[in-house]
């Protein structure tokens, strides 16, 4: 893509007429500042820019279409076609914004559509090889396998040391399973670049699958090593070849290496817990498989096999409780219900021993040819292929392969299944990705952060910097308080509240002081009360926050501040009470007192205070919404608070109205896009997600592509 960008910069030239002669510089200048953070791989910086750009002179089709890259390289191929789209409507004539809507909408499995899109650009561009390229895979998946070969028939005539056209004709030639003339474009493309990763994995597919030769399918994926020593699907493979060439040792190492590239991929961790099983190291074996069902609750093998495990080390229950979920799930799988009645035998309950054992000698008598497939296909081992393209440098799609440009989406219980997963696994966030911004450069969506929403929005005195993001928010009556100069320090909005140092809880307990002595001799007035209760916040002390709240709502019941800073004091609260309540499961836990009848007492009481609080700070929002119909924050702030409560519907409609009140909202965009995925609804969570990345929330690239499927 950078060198599509690098062709890009040297053919366009910005024109920016019908505007005042100070607007133009400004606009060249923020577009001129945009390109470079592009060039130079900062995407979200370079969308923040471009953003400006397209409020200053929205008629401009570049900024639309420079963004449109930027996100492409996100992986936001929604917001890409989006913009992409814009920029064609404003100038049909940029032959690259038909090229980038093409591959986002190749990515997205619009393949015809991406052919009308890259048929569109070869009008203007008519050689030009990328468009050809992508044309022919699209092509090739919608299995208009004539049509494509064609179109690289038409690639090697013009561009013969093209060695990618060689790979996607050998790719179709695989497709109608002609090994032979996949070979010889395979051997022709490496013999153009020894160094094109993917002819090496294609042809040890083809050694290993169509003629058995471990060794030298063993060989070329040595190479492919060589050339991606960081694809952990590399590693998988070839521990599987090594496996079959008796290398019990190289085929562990590999899975081990292939986890410290990638910790999450639960093939390797179910293949090496198979290995593990073998030499029976069973309780490394187990931990294996337990982190494989983590990440993965309906994977049926991880379940068999941990449930063999479990009856291997004498947890009958675990292992009757595992396999009976198999066989719930394969009713007509005799291998479960002997497995299930071995584990009843051997625990001693031989009537229901006996009664799998006839079922499952029923099962087998009945068993046809296409149900034994089945299972075999079903329950055998993962089979994993490197995750790679025909080509290195393509941007393809690699789903949406049907022919009425219809890709198949995931139903909404499968979108709900994954995101539910993906909040459940341990991520193992580098600490350091939150205070610096080293966090917004790159490829931000390939980075292991943790799926949360974004928080309420606090007052506070202090705020954290972001290159992306607005510090503070504005909020009307919060300037006006900081106009009158009566608080010690200036008032923010912010949801990104800083820990403070010693000098500064130093700064405040003296603040505190001074309104002690103050309102010790003198008629307290609302201001005195907010102002401390803002400093007793600041250092932590919120019971003092929500009393000094409290007074100042009792002296203005029609002071709105008042109520934000009481439902700011008591969410504090609720959260300390929440992490206590944990802390203290844990400790009974500890000492095997969690289920006794006076811990059950005291958790319903915790549950009964903890819907108190979380109600109480509910009203708070609503009289400040009374007193401020307008302030979009209010509802963003009720919205977190029923995603806490997880009432869903209720959340999603105050972040709905966030967002009418306050267009460019970010944060609710992200939120609301979260519980959409949350509800299984993929494709509008999506587009709110990218709506958020586009607003500055770097973490919705993140999401987007780990809820690709």
């Amino acid at each position: 893509m950078k060198s599509i960008f690098r062709q890009i910069l040297s053919l366009f030239v910005f024109s920016l007429l019908y505007s005042t002669a100070a607007a133009q510089v400004n606009t060249d200048q923020v577009m001129r500042v945009g390109q470079n953070a592009l060039y130079f791989e900062d995407y979200l910086l370079s969308i923040q820019y471009f953003n400006q750009a397209i409020q200053a002179k929205p008629y401009l089709a570049t900024p639309y279409f420079y963004r449109s890259i930027a996100k492409l390289n996100l992986e936001d191929y929604v917001g890409a076609e989006a913009d992409a789209s814009k920029a064609l409507e404003l100038n049909p004539y940029l032959s690259d914004a038909w090229e980038v809507r093409g591959v986002a909408r190749q990515n997205l499995g619009y393949n015809r559509r991406a052919i009308e899109d890259y048929a569109q650009a070869l009008k203007l561009l008519p050689r030009n090889r990328q468009l050809l390229f992508n044309k022919a895979l699209a092509l090739n998946d919608l299995k208009e396998y004539d049509a494509a070969s064609e179109v690289f028939a038409e690639l090697i005539k013009y561009y013969p040391g093209y060695e990618n056209s060689y790979l996607g004709r050998a790719h179709i030639a695989l497709e109608r399973r002609d090994t032979v003339a996949a070979l010889a474009d395979i051997d022709k493309a490496l013999q153009i670049n020894d160094k094109a990763v993917n002819g090496y994995i294609m042809r040890a597919g083809i050694s290993m699958d169509s003629e058995g030769d471990y060794e030298s399918a063993l060989a070329d994926i040595d190479k492919a090593i060589k050339l991606m020593p960081r694809n952990a699907g590399l590693y998988i493979n070839r521990a599987y070849l090594r496996y079959r060439l008796d290398s019990y040792n190289g085929a562990m190492s590999d899975y081990d290496y292939a986890l410290t590239i990638d910790p999450l991929n639960y093939v390797a961790l179910f293949n090496r817990g198979l290995l593990l099983m073998e030499v029976s190291a069973n309780d490394l074996a187990l931990e294996d498989f337990n982190r494989v069902l983590e990440l993965e609750p309906d994977e049926y093998r991880a379940l068999y096999n941990r449930a063999v495990l479990h009856r291997a080390k004498g947890n009958y229950k675990e292992a009757a409780a595992d396999i009976t979920r198999v066989a719930e799930h394969y009713p007509d799988f005799p291998g479960a219900f002997y497995l299930r009645g071995a584990i009843y035998r051997d625990e001693g309950q031989l009537a229901k021993a006996e009664a799998d054992f006839k079922k499952a000698d029923r099962l087998s008598k009945s068993l046809t040819p296409e149900i034994a497939a089945k299972y075999e296909r079903e329950l055998a081992a993962p089979s994993p292929e490197a995750d790679t393209d025909i080509t290195a440098d393509s941007q393809s799609a690699k789903k949406g392969n049907v022919a009425d440009d219809k890709p198949g989406q995931p139903d909404m219980s499968e979108v709900s299944r994954r995101f539910a997963r993906l909040l459940t696994v341990d991520n193992n966030v580098d600490f350091r990705e939150e205070y610096n911004n080293s966090a917004i450069r790159g490829r931000v969506q390939d980075r292991n952060t943790a799926v949360e929403t974004e928080p309420m929005m606090m007052l506070s005195f202090y705020s954290s910097p972001s290159e992306l993001r607005r510090n503070t928010y504005y909020i009307r009556e919060v300037d006006d308080l900081n106009a009158t100069r009566m608080l010690r320090f200036a008032l923010v909005v912010t949801n990104a509240v800083p820990s403070i140092n010693e000098d500064d809880a130093a700064r405040h307990f003296n603040s505190i002081a001074y309104y002690n002595s103050y309102l010790a001799t003198h008629t307290g007035r609302p201001v005195d009360y907010i102002g401390r209760a803002l400093d007793y916040i600041t250092v932590r002390d919120y019971i003092s926050a929500e009393r000094d709240a409290d007074k100042a709502a009792a002296i203005a019941p029609d002071l709105a501040l008042a109520y934000m800073i009481r439902a700011q004091a008591r969410y504090s609260r609720y959260l300390l009470d929440k992490a206590d309540g944990g802390n203290r499961r844990l400790s009974q836990s500890l000492r095997g007192s969690g289920d006794t009848p006076a811990a059950g007492a005291d958790a319903m009481a915790r549950l009964a205070s903890s819907r108190s609080a979380l109600a109480e700070i509910l009203a708070d929002y609503d009289k400040l919404i009374e007193l401020s119909p307008r302030m979009a924050i209010a509802h963003f702030n009720k919205g977190c608070i029923y995603l806490e409560m997880e009432s869903y519907d209720q959340a999603a409609a105050e972040f709905a109205k966030a967002i009418e009140l306050k267009p460019d909202f970010g944060e609710a965009y992200y939120n609301r896009g979260y519980i959409e995925l949350l509800g299984g609804h993929r494709d509008t969570g999506i587009a709110d997600l990218s709506k958020a990345g586009e607003l500055g929330i770097a973490r919705a690239y993140n999401l987007i592509k780990r809820m690709a499927f």
